[in-house]
């Protein structure tokens, strides 16, 4: 049984920086995609950044470029995002998932873990 737990999730002044991990466990971590989503009240569930199984392939919403990175650790079996310049519109539930394809979409995601808060204060 795949199991994904979240760690790091905060609260944080706008500009800050946090940084999330996910340690996956039950099954090789390199057989997966990694996704990080995010939910805030009231609002759609999106998946703002993702990176392949081997790390060579990332790719991110525009609204966290060049301020979010995705990064993993297939060694330790863990996920990472780095998350800077936070503003307060980045406040939500920070969840990682597994699957086999990276992708901005969470249709074909398999495994989710429980989620961190992240709460960015103006």
């Amino acid at each position: 049984q795949v199991q994904l737990v979240e760690t790091g999730g905060g609260l944080v002044q706008a500009g800050g920086s946090l940084r999330l991990t996910c340690a996956l466990s039950g099954r090789p971590f390199s057989h997966f995609a990694m996704h990080w989503i995010r939910q805030a009240p009231g609002k759609e569930r999106e998946v703002v950044a993702a990176i392949s199984r081997d790390g060579s392939n990332i790719y991110y919403i525009d609204s966290v470029k060049d301020r979010f990175t995705i990064s993993r650790d297939n060694a330790k079996s863990t996920l990472y995002l780095r998350l800077n310049s936070l503003k307060p519109e980045d406040t939500a539930v920070y969840t990682c998932a597994a699957g086999l394809y990276a992708e901005l979409t969470t249709q074909r995601l398999l495994y989710w873990g429980q989620g961190t808060q992240v709460t960015v204060s103006s």
